[in-house]
């Protein structure tokens, strides 16, 4: 309800969303019953016909009528001719922690690891709260400052993946890190940089009795995406093209910033922040991501430290978080996340901070003892999820 309240106005502007969402142009109150016949039957024709029920036929022609009658420039060649990509995954090691992530468009995976490389020339247990905070909140300005200069889709430009996640290159941004004050993130700029003009994504994990396992992000980007719904399909379409650059320096509604890397471009997929993530070690693996827009790669990050530290699925999920990505350039943390002695601290060193009013994200994760066969799973207590056991796995 929080959600579809934030997004209303979007919503009422739809006639199909307010009349399938909404009643009587307002938010339903919980527990209320929302029917989507149209929805079932787009489903209906996709089982029956596959790519071919959604991309073309009926489903197509009602999409594209609804979109082109609202403005919208889609095409019948922009459906039939869209194709999924499967790309391998980035792997690297944190410690004794093999850490296995999305690759580009996803951002998550190239920033995850370039942030991972750099703590590991620091030995995070001897010191103490403001010190790891302080060194995370450097890395991660570092690591978003190269999502900002130099990440895209790799179909379109060359990016240099290896050299981003290499060690040597991590030793290089360590030693432009002090431990007595913060790098102002001007000073890392490539570009000058204009001000920002503000999720929603789905996150699952999963595991089987054999072993295979999942870890999947969804995204259509804002709450309800575009709150626009193609009348008779029951299909809400997303906004991931404010994901793309719009021009340089200029921030997308999560305030993130890019380059021309990520410009927009026909067939080309916009960068995200999605970190669905394996972390395995010689006696554990943990499946795990969330949502969170572009907050999601530094939950992981949190979660990815933890799991080293030997935390259980639930400690990783309710872990309190703060975030900083590169610009603005603010720590943003949950209530409760950093002490006030921690923040005076890090006001010292000369950071900025921005206290949050709510707690973010919707973490999803299992971690498995390959030891002793058993398996935690743990939704956050955040958002809404659940754990659904195997009935045939151990418990």
């Amino acid at each position: 309800r929080r959600m579809a309240g934030f997004r209303k106005a979007a919503l009422q502007a739809s006639t199909a969303a307010s009349r399938i969402l909404l009643k009587e142009k307002e938010v339903p109150d919980e527990g209320q019953t929302i029917l989507q016949k149209d929805l079932a039957q787009t489903l209906e024709r996709m089982v029956n016909k596959g790519h071919a029920g959604f991309y073309a036929g009926e489903t197509a022609s009602r999409l594209l009528t609804a979109v082109q009658a609202a403005g919208g420039i889609w095409s019948e060649e922009d459906l039939a001719s869209y194709q999924v990509v499967e790309r391998q995954p980035v792997t690297g090691h944190y410690h004794n922690v093999k850490v296995t992530t999305a690759t580009l468009p996803s951002s998550g995976g190239i920033v995850l690891l370039e942030m991972l490389n750099q703590l590991e020339g620091y030995d995070l247990t001897q010191r103490n709260s403001a010190e790891v905070a302080h060194l995370l909140v450097e890395t991660m300005r570092r690591a978003y400052r190269d999502r900002a200069a130099y990440l895209g889709d790799a179909d379109f430009i060359d990016i240099p993946t290896t050299l981003l996640t290499s060690k040597a290159y991590a030793a290089g941004l360590r030693q432009s890190i002090r431990l007595d004050r913060a790098t102002a993130s001007a000073e890392l700029a490539p570009t000058n940089v204009s001000p920002a003009s503000g999720n929603h994504t789905t996150h699952f994990s999963i595991i089987d009795s054999e072993g295979n396992r999942v870890s999947a992000t969804l995204s259509i980007n804002y709450p309800f995406g575009s709150g626009f719904i193609a009348e008779g399909t029951g299909v809400l379409l997303n906004d991931e093209m404010d994901d793309f650059v719009a021009k340089p320096g200029a921030a997308n509604v999560y305030g993130l910033v890019g380059n021309a890397a990520n410009a927009i471009e026909p067939g080309k997929r916009m960068l995200s922040s999605m970190s669905p993530t394996f972390l395995e070690d010689s006696e554990r693996v943990a499946i795990l991501g969330s949502p969170g827009g572009s907050r999601i790669i530094t939950m992981v990050l949190l979660g990815t430290l933890a799991f080293e530290r030997q935390a259980s699925a639930k400690a990783i999920v309710s872990l309190e978080r703060f975030h900083h990505q590169y610009l603005p350039d603010q720590i943003q943390f949950e209530p409760g996340a950093l002490s006030p002695a921690v923040q005076q601290q890090l006001e010292k060193r000369g950071h900025h901070l921005k206290p949050l009013d709510n707690r973010y994200g919707n973490m999803q994760a299992i971690v498995w003892n390959k030891k002793n066969h058993t398996i935690e799973a743990a939704s956050d207590p955040r958002g809404i999820g659940g754990a659904s056991p195997d009935p045939g796995a151990t418990q």
